[in-house]
């Protein structure tokens, strides 16, 4: 099996949302032995944003001389990579509500019209069946459901929707927020987050070692 590592923080040793994907992905190959590792961290290798010049690379005009071609090489690597994971941990900090850009580069080589999803005379269809996602979530604020800036949240509601888009149900959140509300919540909010590390990962790797 290949467990695919993102981490998308810009914050370097302080973001919260590299510990937890540090600490999951940690559990995971403890939980399932002889997991092969692909680190992709977007902060220090970020992909470049698609543009004008960019887009013909993975939407090729079928008229254009494939010679003359623009290429990605760095996209189509992030696409092979997600293609042949099997477990994908996400770190994702909210950013502005949303998730950070780095991260959204990333999501723009992934969601592949004929790779990860296609249309169909009745409609979108996911291509990406049969993959785990674990998110390790972390915010400044309090946006879970049922708090008072619920609807500010354009970070856990757009991964989950962007990743079932292509196919994907299987996916757990691991959040720490409310960590911008001083020491002692910051503390507690990771530390609450951690150890709910060890059930999710019980939970989440028997039915793929099975």
């Amino acid at each position: 099996m290949k467990l695919l590592h993102i981490d998308s923080s810009i914050s370097g040793e302080a973001s919260a949302s590299r510990q937890l994907s540090a600490a999951i992905v940690t559990a995971l190959t403890v939980a399932a032995p002889g997991l092969e590792i692909i680190r992709r961290d977007l902060d220090a290798d970020p992909l470049p944003h698609l543009d004008s010049k960019l887009l013909p690379a993975i939407r090729p005009d079928p008229a254009s001389d494939p010679a003359t071609r623009p290429t990605d090489e760095k996209g189509s690597a992030a696409l092979a990579e997600f293609l042949d994971a099997d477990i994908v941990v996400i770190g994702a900090p909210m950013y502005n509500f949303t998730i950070p850009t780095q991260l959204k580069a990333w999501l723009d080589r992934i969601v592949i019209a004929g790779k990860t999803f296609g249309y169909t005379e009745t409609g979108p269809i996911g291509l990406a069946h049969g993959k785990q996602v674990v998110i390790a979530s972390s915010r400044g604020g309090l946006y879970a459901p049922g708090m008072p800036f619920e609807a500010n949240d354009f970070q856990e509601t757009y991964l989950r929707a962007i990743l079932g888009f292509i196919g994907i149900k299987d996916i757990e959140i691991i959040r720490a927020e409310g960590i911008a509300y001083g020491p002692e919540q910051h503390e507690a909010a990771i530390r609450a987050a951690l150890a709910s590390v060890a059930q999710v990962v019980s939970e989440f790797v028997p039915a793929r070692a099975a």
